[in-house]
């Protein structure tokens, strides 16, 4: 694949406003506005492009990262996960304002301060607030990276972005290997919630590797 060099940025930065340096809600928000500018720097003849992710292509992924936005707003509204939204299908050119609206309701909820403290259950644990919106941080920046990757572009990454989401990922996947992490947690799901393996075994890489390398490996990406 032919990589090409681009710069990508957007002006939409849900829940930004005026928040201090460590809230997690400011994390959440660059890794939005940094995902925003991948979207919008996909072109129509790359949607049949495989993505790092498993079998999905960069039309399936562009359509997981609404769903992804859609079910942090279901988690700070504290929705069990049977009632978190589902993959649906999408137009192409639905996609710019389904990801915009999503990004706008996340505002809507997690504005509030008290939501950082609340349990929420997530699919494989119950979670504070401020741990939902850390690994979700992670989730959003991972598939930035896997859409990236399949488009030839090469986004900035924010490095205090990428810190919450290391040390978001290696507080819930402590191990490289998750196999039986996974099982455990399948045996627990609801009747009738979907499920799937959020994050495949981690893969090696050079510990002086940069940072976004080290990251989407923890995730089990080959960087």
């Amino acid at each position: 694949m032919d990589h090409t060099t681009t710069t990508t940025t957007s002006t939409s930065r849900p829940l930004a406003g005026e928040l201090a340096a460590d809230d997690p809600r400011l994390a959440f928000a660059k890794a939005v506005a940094l995902a925003g500018g991948v979207l919008d720097g996909v072109q129509p003849n790359q949607l049949e492009q495989p993505t790092p992710c498993g079998a999905m292509d960069v039309r399936a992924m562009r359509i997981h990262l609404v769903t992804v936005l859609r079910r942090v707003a279901a988690a700070g509204r504290g929705l069990p996960l049977a009632e978190w939204p589902v993959e649906q299908e999408l137009a192409d050119d639905a996609i710019a304002s389904a990801w915009d609206d999503a990004a706008h309701d996340v505002q809507a909820v997690w504005t509030d301060a008290a939501v950082l403290e609340h349990q929420i259950a997530v699919p494989w644990a119950i979670l504070s607030g401020v741990e939902t919106l850390a690994i979700y941080t992670n989730e959003v920046i991972v598939h930035a990276w896997d859409l990236a990757t399949a488009t030839g572009q090469r986004p900035e990454w924010d490095d205090d972005v990428l810190a919450v989401c290391e040390a978001a990922i290696h507080d819930q996947l402590p191990d490289a290997s998750r196999g039986a992490m996974w099982e455990a947690a399948a045996a627990e799901m609801p009747p009738g919630v979907p499920w799937s393996p959020p994050f495949a075994d981690a893969v090696e890489v050079a510990a002086d590797a940069p940072a976004i390398d080290r990251l989407v490996a923890w995730n089990g990406r080959r960087p």
